[in-house]
């Protein structure tokens, strides 16, 4: 598995709902964040290790009714 963060930039007023989309539709969305800054949200996702990083981007959530601009992180390893 990898694990990549989506940074979303919502249409005015929209971010409430983008967030519960991707809660509910996407489900290799394991959580989602509101934040301050240029993003409304930050969500966090898990893909298989064949998984398209763009392709999952732009299938799955830039097509979310809302969602202006993404930008995405890929993480590369986990501390505890």
């Amino acid at each position: 598995m990898k694990t990549i963060f989506v940074q979303i930039k919502c249409e005015l007023g929209r971010a409430y709902d983008v967030a519960d989309t991707c809660v509910q539709d996407v489900e290799q969305v394991s959580e989602v964040h509101s934040t301050s800054g240029k993003y409304d949200l930050m969500i966090k996702c898990y893909l298989d290790d064949d998984a398209d990083i763009g392709h999952f981007v732009t299938e799955n959530i830039q097509k979310i009714s809302g969602v202006r601009d993404t930008f995405t992180l890929i993480a590369f390893k986990a501390f505890s």
